[in-house]
């Protein structure tokens, strides 16, 4: 390795070639606008994705693979679709709580979907404009 290897990494030859591999199974959602409700609560959603969400709470509330009924709300462009499933609680700190979603039914699913769809057509309709 090179003194400048060294000093600055990226300039490390193996550095380069390294490859970020994600452990996500599915990508993160942050531009829909979101909300949950667990337990008659409103928790901002900070990203979403079908695998589960990160929300900003009071950690303390919440315990380690705690099992929750969630309502996910969505503002489509005409009107707010409620999906109602589980989750289970996989991490927490500084405020954040992330959940996994239990295994989802096709109707959740199905439900999800209409999110990226309604999302996917208003941005195109955005760009037209």
């Amino acid at each position: 390795m090179s003194i400048l290897g060294k000093l600055i990494p990226s300039l490390d030859s193996d550095n380069e070639r390294t490859e970020t591999v994600s452990k996500r199974r599915y990508a993160r959602r942050a531009g829909d606008h979101c909300v949950c409700v667990i337990d008659g609560k409103i928790y901002p959603v900070d990203n979403w994705s079908l695998g589960g969400f990160l929300i900003a709470a009071d950690d303390r509330q919440f315990g380690i693979n705690q099992n929750i009924d969630v309502t996910m709300k969505f503002k489509l462009r005409d009107t707010i679709l409620d999906v109602p499933h589980k989750a289970s609680v996989v991490r927490k700190s500084q405020g954040r709580v992330g959940l996994e979603f239990l295994p989802m039914s096709k109707k959740v699913k199905t439900s999800f979907q209409q999110v990226v769809d309604d999302f996917v057509s208003q941005s195109f309709v955005d760009s037209q404009t």
